[in-house]
């Protein structure tokens, strides 16, 4: 059995009520609950975590390497644009990771076209909507059965 972490990072929390009009009306909860039976149907345990606080993003990627998840699956949000901190975390732990955004972020602010992480991912699933978090989960599953 692989392990998946699942990470979402600041005011994901509030997704179905934050900005439907760019964010849509789907929970986090719905989504963690659907790509958690998908991770169970093909024999991974799935583990997610949202926090609003950067050091405790890094803390879960740093004990996710001491417990042997096997990828990672992250919509950052904000610290995408921000984070050298992240990257450094990724870099040091060597964790595959696939980069989720929900909105095309390079359709939006300037500031949000650069990301700090997806040139050391090994996916990014961008402008697909809530369905981005499936795509992202189908990457991790063929990147295991292919490891």
């Amino acid at each position: 059995m692989s392990r998946i972490l699942l990470i979402n990072g600041p005011n994901l929390n509030l997704l179905g009520t934050r900005e439907p009009e760019i964010y849509g009306d789907v929970t986090l909860g719905e989504i963690e609950s659907k790509l958690k039976s998908s991770a169970e149907d093909a024999g991974h345990e799935l583990d997610c975590i949202q926090s609003n606080a950067e050091h405790e993003i890094i803390n879960s990627i740093q004990d996710a390497n001491k417990n042997s998840t096997d990828v990672i699956i992250i919509n950052p949000g904000p610290l995408t644009h921000t984070s050298i901190a992240l990257r450094d975390t990724f870099l040091s732990t060597k964790i595959p990771f696939i980069e989720v955004h929900i909105s095309n972020i390079f359709e939006r602010e300037e500031f949000r076209k650069n990301s700090f992480l997806s040139d050391i991912s090994i996916g990014c699933i961008i402008g697909c909507g809530v369905g981005g978090y499936g795509l992202a989960m189908r990457r991790a599953k063929n990147y295991l059965r292919d490891k």
